[in-house]
């Protein structure tokens, strides 16, 4: 007899508590092995593919793409053990046991209870039964009955098939086999009550559409990425008391000190990287804005190293991939993370623990094509250095008029950790070397 296991939405880490399903790996009636991804799952940190534990028949699958489900929801059930969870070679399945892969933090292990068994009759190769009984006829012999629809929303448990035939008729048809009651022993579900759903849902009329347009515009739920940003930022909004600064840059010399070091045949030094080691520097210099408040205890806890964060535009909404210890890197060092971290936020490839930690934020909304910007604080952090777009402008260069290339940074901080003096020190110093690179020579 086959023993139909449970598999739940695990914890995906980083006190993330539900994920949406963004495409099944798997369908009902497929032959899983052990840590196969069955679904993709999209959380407020990143997509993840989710292992299964069990190897066998999927014999359920919990939940629409699209739906958000809590973590420990029941994602998809599995048959073990039965005659038709066997390979294409002929192989058996795997035992009922856990894997021991680790998936963020969640060790697949076997499951101490909650066994089911599917009460069906298994039919042999000739298709014929092994020796019970044929099941007894009612009063009266009564033509195939039309399916029933269930009396709960949602179903509980697994579906009563043992052949794959009769499941892959139904998926190519679009039976859903939870909404069908079998007529075979112990209510197993035979071929002949998918066929009689397909003739009622032929005779059927159609149903009247039940949806309607909103004539105030379209609703568009705020989830995943997008439903975390939000909650975030508001939080920012809510509980920071902010404040901006800003400042005008000559950034020809730094240009020109890019240009020179990517002439010497290294790897190229990207202008964003130049930016975060002078981040890391004017930090060094103002420790104030490396820190967070908490609120509870009320106090300023002030961070020993700097984890920079910088906002990367991708498909599924504005991410904050984070570069670990960025005060011990180099510019080559720096580059290197920066395009691994871009990559992988454009491909959805960021794991929580590489969106989170963040102790300071660089935003260069100038790839956008604009000057300047207020932006939010990354919350829990103390502040955010914007940077626009690099332009030549009119600018007054050693008593005279020249075009240069000009820059406009914005610190947004948190007024709680400093004063207003400490802000402008670290923009002014911040802006001292972008207009004289050689100034960081001296936290070197």
């Amino acid at each position: 007899m086959a023993q139909v296991l449970e598999f739940k939405l695990p914890d995906l880490g980083e006190g993330l508590t539900e994920a949406e399903i963004v495409r099944w790996l798997v369908a009902v009636g497929d032959v899983v092995a052990v840590d196969q991804p069955v679904v993709e799952v999209e959380t407020a940190k990143a997509m993840v593919e989710v292992p299964c534990p069990y190897g066998g028949v999927v014999t359920a699958r919990y939940g629409e793409e699209g739906t958000e489900l809590p973590v420990g929801a029941p994602l998809i059930t599995v048959a073990v053990g039965s005659p038709d969870s066997v390979g294409p070679a002929g192989e058996p399945a795997a035992e009922a046991e856990g894997s021991g892969n680790v998936l963020v933090g969640y060790g697949t292990q076997a499951p101490a209870r909650r066994r089911r068994r599917v009460r069906a009759q298994v039919t042999t190769a000739n298709g014929t039964a092994p020796t019970a009984p044929a099941p007894v006829p009612a009063r009266a012999p009564v033509p195939p009955p039309a399916p029933v629809a269930p009396e709960p929303p949602a179903p509980s448990g697994p579906v009563p098939v043992i052949s794959p035939l009769v499941r892959k008729l139904a998926r190519d048809n679009g039976v859903d086999l939870h909404t069908l009651r079998g007529t075979g022993p112990d209510g197993l579900i035979l071929r002949a009550d998918v066929e009689a759903a397909l003739r009622v849902e032929a005779t059927a009329p159609a149903p009247a559409s039940t949806t309607t347009a909103d004539p105030e515009g379209t609703r568009i739920p705020l989830k995943g990425v997008r439903g975390a940003v939000a909650e975030k930022l508001s939080r920012s909004r809510r509980e920071i008391p902010d404040a901006t600064c800003w400042v005008d840059a000559d950034a020809t010399e730094l240009l020109r000190a890019r240009a020179a070091m990517n002439t010497a045949g290294a790897p190229k030094i990207s202008l964003v990287a130049l930016l975060a080691r002078i981040c890391a520097a004017a930090l060094a210099r103002f420790p104030e804005l490396n820190s967070y408040v908490d609120t509870e205890a009320r106090e300023v806890v002030r961070l020993p190293g700097v984890h920079l964060g910088f906002a990367a535009q991708t498909e599924r909404g504005l991410v904050v991939p984070v570069v670990r210890d960025a005060h011990t890197r180099d510019a080559e060092s720096l580059t290197a993370e920066f395009a691994r971290l871009t990559e992988a936020a454009r491909a959805g490839r960021l794991t929580p623990g590489e969106l989170t930690g963040g102790t300071f934020t660089l935003n260069n909304y100038g790839v956008f094509g604009v000057d300047g910007s207020t932006p939010i604080i990354n919350h829990p952090e103390a502040a955010m250095l914007g940077v626009g777009r690099i332009v030549p402008k009119p600018w007054v260069h050693e008593g005279e008029l020249a075009v240069r290339q000009v820059v406009q940074l914005s610190l947004t901080f948190d007024h709680r950790v400093c004063d207003g003096g400490t802000a402008g020190g670290f923009l002014r110093y911040v802006a001292d070397c972008v207009e004289q690179p050689a100034v960081l020579l001296r936290t070197i």
